[in-house]
């Protein structure tokens, strides 16, 4: 095997939106240790081949294809080949999806990729170039797409459960007004009008991760959006609810899949040139 280029690592962030985070990156080896987060990812592979461990198997995305990894599935990233991959990737809260399908089982691709074309044009729009700013409107349709989509790829569920939704989606609301404070399951429990141990269940098959990570998880985007406005990392962790910086550390690691000084390292280098494909 011939000598690893000196590739420069970069992730590109798209003009700001209310409603996902879309980036595009590339990695010239290894991207990130083993994490989770709360968030579908989804995503296409550019060039390269872009590997990483999910759900215990390797996988191995080439371009064509649709990666879709679910909320809270333990997952990390590298260069399957020396030339490295190069990616676009979305973040969409599993809320967003609960607001199209109301109330159903979020909709799971078993192996973290899919070769569907319906998958494939229904992230045509929320992938496309990172310079681009997508309409408001367009993007609420492109969402909508994406939702159904995956419902279709999925097929309808199994399990015939009904779910409280707007119970689960209470509680969501309450702990986004209670991220500088304790809050117990007893009192989402009562917030919600919904017994703890059934809105446990409900939240996490409605919204993909339990009541404390959906917490955690809201403490930790806040943290992100202090680091980018300047404030140090022990400054950020104690406003954003965390004991202190090596508490906060431990999760942004294992969330991210990286710390808080390299996901700054790496969102300030940026691309020398970000195609447009």
């Amino acid at each position: 095997m011939g000598k690893r280029k000196n590739l420069t690592d970069w992730v590109h962030h798209a003009p700001h939106s209310n409603q996902l985070e879309r980036i595009e990156a590339f990695f010239s080896g290894y991207a990130y240790d083993l994490h989770r987060h709360d968030t579908y990812a989804i995503g296409r592979t550019l060039s390269g081949v872009q590997s990483f461990q999910y759900r215990a198997g390797q996988r191995h995305s080439l371009p064509g294809g649709t990666i879709v990894l679910h909320p809270d599935e333990i997952h990390d990233g590298q260069a399957g080949s020396e030339d490295g991959f190069h990616y676009r990737m979305i973040y969409i809260e599993p809320a967003l999806i609960q607001q199209v399908l109301g109330g159903k089982p979020l909709p799971f691709i078993k192996d973290g990729i899919s070769t569907d074309p319906r998958l494939h044009a229904a992230t045509s729009v929320l992938l496309q170039s990172m310079d681009c700013a997508i309409d408001p409107l367009e993007e609420e349709d492109a969402l909508f797409d994406l939702a159904y989509a995956l419902g279709a790829v999925v097929g309808a569920p199994k399990n015939r459960q009904s779910f409280d939704y707007l119970a689960a989606e209470r509680a969501r609301e309450f702990i986004h007004g209670a991220l500088d404070r304790t809050i117990t399951l007893s009192e989402l429990a009562e917030q919600s009008g919904r017994d703890r141990w059934s809105l446990s269940r409900d939240f996490r098959v409605l919204f993909g991760t339990s009541p404390y990570r959906y917490l955690t998880m809201r403490r930790l985007d806040l943290v992100r959006s202090l680091l980018l406005h300047g404030q140090s990392l022990a400054s950020a962790a104690l406003v954003a609810g965390f004991t202190d910086q090596s508490h906060m550390t431990r999760h942004f690691s294992k969330t991210y899949g990286l710390s808080p000084a390299r996901w700054l390292k790496i969102r300030g280098a940026g691309p020398a040139t970000a195609p447009a494909t």
